[in-house]
């Protein structure tokens, strides 16, 4: 089924703070929390630095009404910088590949900072900024397929 879900970058300290919302909101992580060293290293992607090994690559956490928060650290050493304005994006999950296709071709039209749907070890992904500054990122998990 299709679905929306908000998306937040951390500088470090996604634990922390995804640790916070579940006390606040008194819910269970929908799974563990992936950690970088957890995730298959890309091919021509460097060592990633121990210091980043235990960094939250990926955390979901329902909050109210059906909605959940995501969220993950940036990490410098793979070249990402968190600034204002990147640190939040709405994830869409549609139901098929066409449908994350369409949508990710109209947001993605004028826009810029674009990553077109592909499969990635752990789904369909893919990510873009319209050209009104909203970042979106489209998400399809294998199991969903």
């Amino acid at each position: 089924m299709a679905s929306v879900s908000i998306y937040l970058n951390f500088n470090g300290n996604a634990e922390e703070a995804f640790n916070h919302y579940k006390k606040t909101f008194g819910t269970a992580f929908s799974n563990p929390i992936m950690r970088f060293k957890d995730a298959p290293r890309q091919p021509g992607a460097p060592e990633l630095p121990e210091a980043d090994q235990n960094k939250v690559a990926h955390v979901a956490l329902p909050i109210l009404s059906g909605i959940q928060i995501m969220g993950t650290d940036m990490l410098e050493s793979m070249g990402q910088k968190l600034v204002e304005g990147n640190n939040f994006t709405i994830n869409l999950s549609p139901d098929t590949k066409e449908e994350a296709d369409s949508l990710y071709n109209k947001l993605s039209e004028g826009g810029a900072d674009s990553v077109a749907p592909h499969d990635e070890f752990w789904g369909y992904w893919g990510t873009c900024k319209d050209r009104f500054g909203i970042r979106w990122m489209f998400n399809i998990v294998k199991q969903e397929w």
